[in-house]
């Protein structure tokens, strides 16, 4: 599982021209599922992604996590963040999860992250959805499982 954090101060996602999802200061997370991922790779990847200490404290310093500063959740379905660039010009998606199967993860995440009580707002999966942000930093973390989660 990959995933892309994007701390912003607000984001949106529409599909169809209607907002679907909205969210102000928190993170904008964009999610790609393996054929290799399964439910306790999603919880190891949710803990870490709301634990993670991205968001300034009183000296600027990043010290605070998601819960410590009341961050709401945009999640976004991804499976480029699978694409193999390594040969040719046109990127692979051969490593991206199954369609029912990756709908199913990112399903979860959402319910997850929304279980531990963060307001959580997401996009639809497979849609053709269009993303809006003001990026706050400019922040962005690559989280990848393959390196959090030790197989």
């Amino acid at each position: 599982m990959r995933l892309l954090l994007q701390r912003v101060k607000e984001a949106s996602v529409k599909v169809d021209g209607e907002i679907i999802g909205q969210i102000g200061h928190g993170l904008l997370v964009f999610v790609g599922v393996s054929d290799t991922d399964d439910k306790q790779i999603a919880d190891k990847m949710i803990d870490k992604m709301t634990k993670l200490r991205i968001f300034d404290d009183e000296q600027g310093k990043t010290n605070l996590s998601a819960a410590d500063v009341n961050g709401e959740f945009l999640i976004i379905s991804q499976f480029t963040l699978y694409a193999d660039c390594r040969k040719g010009n046109r990127p692979s998606f051969i490593s991206a999860g199954k369609p029912e199967m990756a709908n199913e993860l990112y399903e979860y995440v959402i319910s997850e992250v929304a279980k531990k009580g963060f307001k959580t707002e997401h996009g639809s999966f497979g849609a053709d959805m269009k993303v809006s942000l003001l990026n706050d930093g400019p922040f962005t973390v690559i989280l990848d499982s393959e390196e959090i989660v030790k197989k």
